[in-house]
């Protein structure tokens, strides 16, 4: 059972670097696009035009500015993110929690407790797979594209339905393992949640 979980924990944490890389890519896409804009902004100052007309025109014209449809691949970007955040945050059972009152009940009653919660997040994951496939379907059949990149838009409910099915993938083998601890008295993942 210990060498099933390691080997999921590592293929959720693939899926956890991978939205790093997407969310680092993500963070420069926005930095240069302010940079950008600022300096766009610059280039038709008064001191500017008045001093380097040539050099501001030209860098006017070679396209300084914001990045062309930004928001649009930070909104499709992020979505993805979140989605491949959630395996390892399941697995590793790193969801924030406060455990003030939970910490003086008897073991077995946490565990019941732990239980319940990876039950209840299980369901949860399993509807937002569900309810992204169904609005990515609708998305294909309606053609709908984005406004400034004109790139369909279920290209982005597709990358992010890999991660929600690996996170709801997650969540139900998680609560499988936590009814297994509930039932064997056995630990396998440890913690259960958080401490902040």
């Amino acid at each position: 059972m210990l060498r099933i979980h390691r080997a999921a924990v590592q293929i959720a944490y693939i899926f956890a670097v991978i939205g790093g890389v997407v969310l680092s890519l993500l963070i420069l896409i926005t930095c240069a696009s302010i940079l950008g804009r600022t300096l766009n902004s610059i280039l038709y100052l008064d001191i500017v035009t008045a001093t380097a007309p040539a050099v501001a025109q030209w860098l006017i014209d070679v396209g300084v500015g914001a990045i062309r449809g930004d928001f649009e691949l930070v909104e499709a970007g992020m979505a993805f993110c979140i989605f491949a955040f959630l395996p390892f945050t399941q697995l590793s059972a790193s969801h924030a929690s406060v455990d003030v009152v939970v910490n003086l009940l008897p073991r077995g009653v946490r565990r019941s407790l732990i239980l319940l919660a990876e039950i209840l997040f299980a369901v949860v994951l399993v509807i937002i797979a569900v309810q992204l496939y169904d609005g990515m379907g609708r998305k294909l059949r309606s053609g709908e594209t984005t406004l400034l990149l004109q790139f369909p838009v279920w290209w982005s409910y597709a990358l992010s339905l890999i991660g929600a099915v690996a996170a709801a993938a997650a969540g139900v083998y998680m609560a499988i393992i936590r009814a297994f601890e509930v039932i064997s008295g056995q630990s396998v993942v440890d913690g259960g949640s958080a401490e902040h």
